[in-house]
């Protein structure tokens, strides 16, 4: 077993304002990441977690992405109320919240 029992990864990449498939990082989520950070913080004492700034995870047209490890279930966060959704329903509670969720199709394309 490593030293957490949950990893929070968020993208704040940031491209060109021109690029076509923009970035998180112009998206907001570097206040997400802290949005998570702040939300977490109370739990530090009984949860072993971690949460990182992350690069690109090749997703951009529907971010700002969040991936949650190793449930490895993946999110589009658009606010400070999506992050304490997914803090209280999903880490909380134990319920993922799908309509947050980036969908299957769009995260396993090319299947085998």
């Amino acid at each position: 077993m490593g030293p957490y029992d949950l990893h929070i990864f968020v993208c704040t990449n940031s491209r060109d304002p021109e690029h076509p498939r923009g970035s998180c990082g112009r998206s907001g989520s570097a206040d997400l990441l802290v949005a998570f950070k702040e939300a977490m913080s109370p739990v530090r004492d009984r949860v072993r977690f971690r949460i990182n700034q992350a690069g690109c995870l090749n997703f951009c047209e529907h971010g700002p992405v969040v991936a949650l490890y190793p449930e490895n279930i993946w999110y589009r966060v658009k606010s400070r109320q999506d992050v304490k959704q997914i803090v209280d329903r999903h880490l909380h509670q134990g319920q993922p919240v799908p309509e947050l969720q980036i969908p299957e199709a769009i995260l396993r394309p090319f299947e085998v």
